[in-house]
């Protein structure tokens, strides 16, 4: 449909569900504009790998094993349908 075509249709709604089309286009447009977010900066991600970092140490030196659970199903075949 084009914007024109849109805009005939839009005429012959009431006030009310034009205001409610209206609001759900400028919440799509929202979530749209929130999602373009710029990434961050180079500084930015290596600060954030090194707090993750920091913050699983003590995991690490723990030496419990839990951090290698997963690998007993590395033998196993999967496949995806």
């Amino acid at each position: 449909m084009t914007q024109v075509g849109i805009l005939e249709e839009f005429k012959k709604l009431t006030t009310t569900e034009r205001l409610a089309i209206i609001e759900a286009a400028l919440h799509l447009t929202r979530e749209d504009l929130q999602q373009i977010e710029q990434p961050p900066t180079r500084e930015e991600r290596k600060r954030q790998l090194a707090v993750a970092a920091e913050a699983l140490l003590p995991d690490y030196m723990s030496g419990s094993g839990e951090l290698t659970i997963f690998t007993v199903l590395d033998s196993d075949d999967f496949y995806v349908f």
